[in-house]
């Protein structure tokens, strides 16, 4: 009776920590205050969640690519997979929440949530032009004075050394070589270095270095000087950005431009918000009204799953928010709930068959394992396969639906375990508070009398 007792207290503490985690954590996600004696303010879990151009607007570009004349490759899928990566940093800087992918054969998709202008987006851009780099001042006339190309520059940012803001070129391989050997010219023959952006014939933009040495670490950093002629931050970064600007191996043509309303990402996510909660008041009274207290346990388990849900949402840095993301948490948590319910009919029928309420919960989740793991796994690697091959919408579902059923998997064979495992010390006996149906008896087998030639009556 002791040991009972002890298990009872045991059990009532557990579940009151745990509520009192979750409450914390619920807090966390939705609450947004100022630190105590800080002057940091915190954003919850939920308004930290980085949201996609559905939900949030913004901008929607679509670029038509091809072959630009100084591409270094033959290879249009390999230029555009180029230009891709030159994008993300460009646009990526400035925008961490910028989402650029390959759209079809040939275009580019750049959505750059929350912004409402579309010509930011082209100024970063710029208007991709060949880039020389060379040893001749003026007009260019033949290929054979150019030593370096956009496509021998890996990256450009802006940097602050020295106390003043520059620009930092970093090098490919092939580039680090030339830039070497143009360094080398220059600075033996006390020459500059012109680098233009256009038609060689025609540049629609030049500029000029002074080099005094050779430099052979493959970057360099460009700056005006010191004193009056020191670059601000903002001048640094239009010239960083025109730099940026002749590095794509491919011409871009602007073939879509659309701009999408906040309104209607703001009413669809609270149309699913709102469609979400009446859904889990629906889930709280059929799971109660069918299996009575361990439904009150799978609806704490759920609320638990969807706490951390939230977290790991804003907590992952590549996962973006969309409609068809909404879609993937709605369907991962109904797949909870169905594990859950695979878990408490086979405590069903193992009652129904004769044991007792402990074993019938043990036997339940021994049983329910496979068919959970094996639905939830098949699940899983879909969503790994649409996150690989599929489009962004398609990627945005993908990503929500596979942390979803990596949740469900551990709400059901792990927090809903434990909280099954407290409870019986509370009712192990009383079927009633469980809805448990009554139990089948085997039917007494008949008394069969069987007469001996004696005249003797045997059973």
């Amino acid at each position: 009776m002791a040991k009972l007792n002890r298990l009872k207290k045991n059990s009532i503490m557990n579940f009151v920590a745990v509520a009192i985690l979750t409450a914390i954590g619920i807090v966390l996600s939705v609450c947004s205050f100022i630190i105590p004696f800080t002057s940091t303010v915190y954003n919850g879990f939920a308004n930290s969640i980085s949201l996609g151009l559905d939900l949030a607007g913004g901008v929607s570009v679509v670029y038509d690519c091809s072959l630009s004349d100084t591409s270094n490759t033959n290879d249009l899928n390999a230029a555009i997979d180029a230009t891709v990566a030159r994008l993300e940093s460009v646009i990526g800087g400035e925008y961490s929440e910028a989402i650029i992918t390959r759209q079809g054969n040939s275009e580019i998709r750049i959505e750059v949530p929350s912004v409402t202008n579309s010509d930011e987006i082209f100024s970063l851009i710029g208007d991709p032009t060949p880039l020389y780099m060379t040893l001749t001042d003026g007009s260019l006339d033949e290929q054979s004075d150019v030593y370096i190309t956009g496509s021998d520059i890996e990256n450009v940012y802006v940097s602050f050394q020295n106390s003043n803001y520059g620009v930092v070129i970093n090098f490919t391989s092939e580039g680090r070589t030339k830039f070497s050997q143009l360094t080398n010219s220059a600075a033996n023959g006390s020459q500059q270095i012109y680098i233009y952006l256009g038609d060689p014939s025609d540049p629609t933009w030049q500029t000029q270095l002074t080099c005094t040495e050779q430099i052979t670490s493959g970057s360099t950093f460009i700056s005006a000087g010191d004193g009056e002629t020191a670059w601000t931050y903002d001048e640094a970064e239009q010239y960083s950005l025109r730099i940026m600007s002749g590095t794509f191996n491919v011409t871009l043509d602007l073939k879509e431009n659309s701009v999408i309303s906040a309104t209607l990402g703001t009413n669809a996510l609270k149309y699913c918000l709102i469609g979400t909660a009446v859904g889990l008041v629906v889930i709280l009274l059929i799971l109660w009204l069918r299996y009575g207290d361990f439904g009150l346990l799978t609806f704490f388990a759920l609320v638990i799953y969807i706490v951390l849900m939230v977290f790991f949402l804003q907590a992952i840095s590549f996962v973006q928010l969309t409609l068809p993301g909404l879609a993937g948490i709605i369907l991962s948590i109904g797949m909870a709930v169905d594990g859950a319910v695979i878990i408490f009919e086979k405590v069903r029928e193992d009652y129904r068959g004769g044991k007792k309420i402990p074993m019938a919960c043990k036997n339940g989740f021994k049983r329910a394992f496979w068919p959970i793991f094996d639905s939830n796994i098949t699940t899983i690697f879909t969503s790994l396969i649409l996150y690989i091959l599929g489009t962004a919408s398609i990627q945005g579902f993908a990503i929500t639906l596979l942390i979803g059923i990596v949740l469900s998997l551990f709400m059901n064979l792990v927090i809903l375990r434990f909280f099954v495992k407290w409870y019986l010390p509370l009712n192990s006996v009383k079927a009633k508070p469980l809805h448990l149906p009554k139990q089948v008896r085997p039917a007494k087998e008949p008394t069969v009398e069987v007469v001996s030639a004696g005249g003797e009556t045997n059973e």
